[in-house]
């Protein structure tokens, strides 16, 4: 590319929104970025951006160059802190990626880090779809199940995400409680949408209740606890999430096989970045205070 400037704002437009928000952040006239914003759509021709009342919204040649010049600003950042002395410093964005069923615990561990490193802007993203490193979707992942074998990235083991079979008073007072796996066909349960889900509760699920009897079914985990909460069936949640709802009613002895494996992974460019390091340190040492 010859043309770096063209790249930063176009990094700069995708992160503000705005052309106005892009030009302030970069001190230049709006002009030079709708200049540039042109320019780098003809060169590549793509367009990286679609134009609204509002401002602009990032195609998906837009979000795959905001990815790519994240971690490249990522990186320069870390050579300018190293050649002026401020190694140590902590701001920017902070990309943390995880599934959502440890949200809750996510959420105010995040703040803590921002309370402490105020420079930093956080953005936590949830969700199922493996979000890639190696563009820079995100600095630090939280994965669930086997061993991440993605090449160029640092795996790291965790914690271990106890899981326990719950059913809510409201349906033990409508439906009663199975004394054994044996009467789970006389049952209602509530299980994930996806007949290949790889969590291992899911699997242990569907070989051991019939498939007429999973009644209730979502690709949204926490619809899923809002359902067993509701009385909906009886079926799987965190240990840590039961804790917080002591009316809930383990119905069934606890199987290590339930349980999986959290990984950190990191990106082998961003892993030994300042920001990066920091973060680790702080998540697993807050990790150890986690009971389950």
């Amino acid at each position: 590319m010859d043309n770096w400037d063209e790249i930063k704002t176009a990094f700069q437009v995708a992160r503000m929104g705005t052309v106005s928000g892009a030009a302030e952040v970069l001190g230049v006239h709006h002009a030079t970025v709708i200049r540039h914003i042109d320019a780098l759509e003809n060169r590549l021709g793509v367009k990286l951006f679609q134009r609204h009342a509002r401002g602009y919204t990032s195609t998906e040649a837009g979000q795959d160059l905001l990815r790519v010049a994240q971690a490249t600003d990522d990186q320069f950042n870390q050579l300018a802190g190293r050649i002026k002395g401020r190694g140590n410093e902590v701001s920017g964005d902070l990309v943390v990626t995880s599934l959502i069923d440890i949200a809750s615990r996510m959420a105010p561990l995040l703040m803590a880090f921002q309370e402490q490193y105020p420079d930093v802007v956080v953005r936590y993203l949830t969700g199922e779809r493996l979000f890639r490193l190696e563009y820079g979707e995100a600095h630090i992942a939280i994965r669930a199940g086997t061993v991440p074998d993605q090449p160029d990235n640092v795996v790291q083991e965790f914690h271990n995400l106890r899981m326990g079979f719950y059913a809510s008073p409201t349906y033990a007072a409508k439906h009663g409680l199975p004394q054994s796996a044996e009467d789970f066909d006389k049952h209602r349960f509530v299980a994930h949408d996806s007949d290949d889900s790889r969590a291992p509760f899911e699997q242990w699920l569907r070989r051991n209740v019939p498939a007429a009897n999973l009644t209730f079914r979502s690709t949204d985990t926490r619809t899923m606890r809002a359902a067993i909460l509701a009385g909906a069936g009886i079926g799987f949640l965190p240990a840590f999430e039961a804790d917080l709802n002591p009316e809930l009613i383990e119905v069934y002895p606890h199987q290590d096989e339930w349980s999986g494996p959290l990984w950190i992974v990191t990106h082998v460019d961003l892993h030994r970045t300042t920001k990066v390091q920091t973060f680790l340190s702080f998540l697993k040492a807050s990790a150890k205070e986690w009971e389950n």
